[in-house]
Parts: C-alpha cells; sequence; structure tokens
C-alpha cells in the first residue's frame, strides 16, 4: 500500500536547522511531484514547499523563501526539506504530499522552533 514516512522533526533553537525527510513506497515516486505543507495549532494546513517529479523545478512558500531547500533523490523514493534559521513561528507539524495520478498525505513529523 502506499506510504509516506516523514522524519527529522524535532525540538531546535530559534536560528536553528532541521533536515526533514519523507520515504515513499507503493507507487512511482519518479512520476510525482512532491510537496511539504505545515500545520500549526488553531491554523489551516499551509504549502511550504514543492518539487516537480525530476526535481528540475521548485517553488517556496515566502515564509519559507531563503530558509528552506527542498530536494529529492528518485533512486531512494525520499524528498528532503532543509530548513535553516528556523523562528518560533516556524513551529508545526510537517507534512509530505505526493501528487501524480493520484494524491497521497504522510503522517506528518512535528517540528518545535522554542529556546
Amino acid at each position: 500500500q502506499v506510504q509516506l514516512v516523514e522524519s527529522g522533526g524535532g525540538l531546535v533553537q530559534p536560528g536553528g536547522s532541521l533536515r526533514l525527510s519523507c520515504v515513499a513506497s507503493g507507487f512511482t515516486f519518479s512520476n510525482y511531484a512532491m510537496s511539504w505543507y505545515r500545520q500549526a495549532p488553531g491554523k489551516e494546513r499551509e504549502l511550504v514547499a514543492t518539487i516537480a517529479s525530476t526535481g528540475g523545478s521548485t517553488n517556496y512558500a515566502d515564509s519559507m523563501k531563503g530558509r528552506a531547500t527542498i530536494s529529492r533523490v528518485n533512486a531512494k523514493n525520499t524528498v528532503y526539506l532543509q530548513m535553516n534559521s528556523l523562528k518560533p513561528e516556524d513551529t508545526a507539524v510537517y507534512y509530505c504530499r505526493a501528487t501524480g495520478w493520484g494524491a497521497y498525505w504522510g503522517q506528518g513529523t512535528q517540528v518545535t522552533v522554542s529556546s
């Protein structure tokens, strides 16, 4: 069955960095665009970054431009989100999403930015 498993979240101090990973299985990963979303308590889920199926193009939310890099390794069925200069307002559950012939969500990983 389809699975998207995120990892790499945790507690980090303001100004710190984290790299999130999402490993996919159960579908042809290289045919799907991949995205990272986040949802903070009491807020709607929002798009953080997207990468095309080939990795040839990326897009970022304005709030993350210059602080985040999305990348993928199709041979490993994995998408990454490198986040730097983290702020308390980046605290949220981060989800990966695959879009193509279908659309799939992971279960999320918590990122907490706090001193």
